[in-house]
């Protein structure tokens, strides 16, 4: 059930980001979430769209390094301590998460959370035994 995110390796100058964002609009493919880590020379860009397949074909035709990555999504409640029993869960289950970002719903009760974890498998079982509904691609498409 994971979910699919590009993970696009750009040069750290200006104009970069630009570029990406310009790429997917003019080919109609909708950014749902990103999140940018940077380096000194370079950046990580992380996305989930509305087409992973097309995303990560046009961006490759104009020389980006892709990797497609499975997520976990996981749809919390949108108030103080949410998170934290979502990371609980996971916690307990002896789950590392090596990175997260949000990102909103068209809705003002929840928020969705990207998980990158060791075992999305685990992740999500661990998830769903304590009552949390799983994002899914068709959720993205969705949005």
């Amino acid at each position: 059930m994971a979910i699919k995110q590009l993970t696009v390796f750009v040069p750290n100058r200006k104009g970069t980001i630009v570029s990406v964002t310009d790429i997917l609009a003019k080919n109609n493919i909708n950014i749902r979430a990103l999140s940018i880590a940077e380096t000194e020379d370079f950046g990580i860009l992380r996305l989930i769209v509305n087409d992973e397949m097309a995303a990560e074909k046009v961006l490759e035709e104009q020389g980006y390094l892709i990797k497609v990555v499975d997520v976990v999504g996981v749809k919390i409640g949108d108030e103080p301590g949410k998170l934290t029993e979502a990371l609980n869960v996971l916690d307990k289950a002896d789950i590392n998460v090596e990175y997260l970002y949000a990102f909103m719903a068209r809705t003002e009760k929840h928020a969705y959370v990207v998980l990158r974890v060791e075992n999305n498998e685990a992740a999500e079982t661990a998830l769903v035994n304590e009552n949390f509904k799983l994002i899914t691609e068709a959720d993205i498409n969705k949005l």
